[in-house]
């Protein structure tokens, strides 16, 4: 199955080959999808980290390895695990909570 990865987790991944306004290339992604799903199959729910953005609503900001970012909850995708390079770290709580309010209102509300 490769290496454990977790809820929360940063790792970098290849995210190409993308299609028109997908994020692309190898970059940090937020692992969204519960460690139930993380254990037992082959996909991963992911979102992408990106540098290069602006304040938008469905966009968390965090500070990562010393850059401001920002986790791209609009380009929340399912990717097979094979794209996984490396795990890079975890991000802080208070980044998880504003990520599981957006995905919530996104998503459920």
């Amino acid at each position: 199955m490769g290496m454990v990865v977790n809820q929360y987790d940063v790792v970098l991944i290849n995210l190409d080959p993308t299609i028109g306004h997908e994020i692309k290339k190898t970059r940090p992604c937020l692992i969204i999808s519960p460690n139930e799903m993380n254990s037992t199959i082959q996909t991963l729910i992911i979102a992408p980290m990106t540098t290069k953005s602006h304040a938008y609503p469905t966009r968390v900001a965090i500070k990562f390895e010393k850059k401001d970012g920002w986790i791209v909850l609009d380009q929340i995708r399912t990717i097979d695990r094979k794209r996984v390079i490396k795990k890079l770290g975890k991000v802080k709580q208070t980044e998880i909570e504003k990520v599981k309010s957006i995905v919530k209102e996104m998503l459920v509300d």
